[in-house]
């Protein structure tokens, strides 16, 4: 879920990832600063970019915030569907990205105070040489493409069980249902953020919301249900109302998550931001501040990134092993950890977050931060030969 992050992080997990790179780049050029590498300036009102045209192939956005706002930097197609991000760019650092691009239009943007439209720069892509890869990565793009599309397919039922006890006004019934409906989302939030307009519609919490929208009419989604929930804990006409909506907007997303644009970059990529995910959200208690149920979200984000790796673990196990040999070891120890918190194994019955102490808090923050950074290389290993 998209909105402004408060983190208190490490120094080492701020420096893990101020050197985190999100993608691969084509080295010759990376080293020479070539044409597939191009220079974000961002400021509190500008986005400067070194130039705004280039070939196609993989891009390397070399990012640097010069503002006072923690920014983020976004490659969108025309219609502002996502190509990649890198969110929580702080003041005066720098950080790079990269995205797998065809010949064509698009815009960089970057989004002082992660919020709005942002400042754009349009630039345009030129036929250049075809991304070469190997067939197992075609494989691992078709078989996420089903697995994305199976966790839209999956969620409808949970949330109408869901939204049908918000529409029977049945408040234990529908908080039962609440943090099951969310699971195939959490799973797959990077494509699901892709399409831009999804995300705002049923996932924003309440300090998401744009400058100028009011919570009382402009704020829908899960986020909106949750509060009313748990802390208003009543359900009236317009909880009803939003239900309804709520379903509409799922099937949306469950119709378009077919045609999301998927590369072994993007895939690789949207691993490394849900542990930004839970980094940002889900470890902080922000995410289900109502609820409690950030345990739930925090195993969904972390299942869908390890899917992501486990379709790309024979190319990058091949490319650079010890790589491989470290995400395995981080992501088993993650899930241990994760057990700690788990009623019956394969349930999704956490200990509600509140009562989850600062001291463990912190050893799941750490756990996320050692398989953030070596997941942050994933990208390479798939793409250098």
């Amino acid at each position: 879920m998209r909105a402004v992050r408060l983190t208190v992080v490490t120094a080492a997990a701020t420096a893990a990832t101020l050197a985190a790179v999100t993608g691969c780049t084509q080295k010759s050029d990376a080293k020479a600063g070539g044409d597939h590498v191009i220079q974000v300036t961002a400021t509190d009102d500008k986005c400067e970019v070194s130039k705004t045209e280039f070939p196609a192939g993989h891009v390397e956005l070399s990012i640097e915030n010069k503002g006072s706002k923690v920014t983020e930097v976004y490659v969108l197609f025309p219609d502002d569907r996502i190509v990649s991000e890198r969110e929580n760019i702080g003041p005066g650092t720098k950080q790079k990205l990269t995205a797998e691009v065809k010949a064509g239009s698009y815009e960089i943007a970057c989004k002082p105070g992660m919020k709005g439209a942002g400042v754009r720069q349009k630039v345009t892509v030129t036929g250049g040489k075809s991304v070469k890869r190997d067939a197992r990565l075609d494989k691992a793009v078709a078989d996420y493409r089903t697995y994305v599309e199976q966790q839209a397919e999956d969620t409808l039922p949970k949330a109408k069980t869901f939204t049908d006890a918000v529409r029977k006004g049945d408040l234990k019934a529908a908080q039962a249902a609440y943090a099951p409906s969310r699971i195939g989302w959490e799973r797959t939030e990077p494509v699901a953020e892709s399409f831009g307009d999804i995300d705002p519609k049923v996932d924003v919490r309440e300090d998401g919301l744009e400058a100028g929208q009011d919570p009382k009419t402009d704020w829908t989604g899960w986020h909106r249900l949750e509060k009313a929930l748990w802390q208003d804990k009543k359900i009236g006409s317009r909880e009803k109302e939003l239900a309804g909506r709520l379903d509409k907007d799922l099937k949306d997303w469950q119709e378009r998550v077919g045609k999301a644009e998927i590369t072994p970059t993007s895939m690789a990529n949207g691993a490394k931001e849900l542990l930004d995910e839970v980094a940002t959200g889900k470890v902080t208690g922000e995410e289900e501040r109502y609820s409690h149920t950030d345990l739930v979200d925090f195993k969904g984000n972390v299942e869908g990134a390890e899917k992501a790796y486990d379709l790309l673990k024979p190319v990058a196990a091949e490319n650079d092993p010890a790589l491989a040999k470290e995400l395995d070891k981080q992501f088993a120890a993650l899930d241990k950890l994760l057990d700690k918190y788990r009623g019956d194994k394969g349930s999704y019955e956490f200990t509600s977050y509140d009562k989850v102490g600062k001291a463990d808090r912190k050893e799941l923050s750490d756990a996320v931060n050692a398989l953030a950074e070596p997941l942050s290389h994933l990208a390479a290993a798939v793409v250098v030969k």
